[in-house]
């Protein structure tokens, strides 16, 4: 039976104001009704995961887009972290990043990201990629339920 939720929330790690605004900007043009949350460092992002400090009443995500060059902690530190933590690690993380390294790629599925997703240069190639994305993990994939 597929979950019935008002809305999906979603958790965007990134330290780019530009990058940022388009992953919104993209997420907005999604049918689904998404509640959006934003973290520009990996340790503000851990904390928003753990819900600690000015995080404590923030929703556990449902989907997080991970960049992996990002301040304090850098996101394979925070996919480390997540992925073993038995709490969280049912999360999708979607990991977004302007580099294209085969062994960096091979790297980051080791450490459980669900997907590894070159960002794309073009406004309206990026949209359709967030849209290809949203429409897999909150349409037609089962995502799990939220972590007690």
């Amino acid at each position: 039976m597929k979950r019935v939720a008002k809305y999906y929330d979603i958790l965007i790690m990134e330290d780019r104001p530009a990058d940022i605004r388009l992953i919104q900007e993209a997420l907005s043009e999604v049918e689904e009704r998404i509640n959006i949350s934003v973290a520009m460092d990996g340790e503000e992002g851990l904390d928003f995961l753990y819900q600690r400090g000015e995080h404590t009443d923030k929703p556990i995500p449902d989907l997080i887009f991970l960049d992996l060059n990002m301040p304090k902690k850098e996101g394979k530190e925070v996919l480390r972290v997540v992925k073993n933590d038995d709490r969280l690690k049912a999360i999708p993380i979607i990991v977004l990043t302007n580099s294209y390294h085969p062994q960096e790629i091979l790297e980051v599925y080791k450490l459980h990201a669900n997907a590894y997703v070159h960002k794309p240069l073009d406004f309206d190639d990026f949209r359709k990629a967030i849209a290809i994305i949203v429409s897999f993990w909150l349409s037609t994939a089962e995502i799990p339920p939220k972590p007690e």
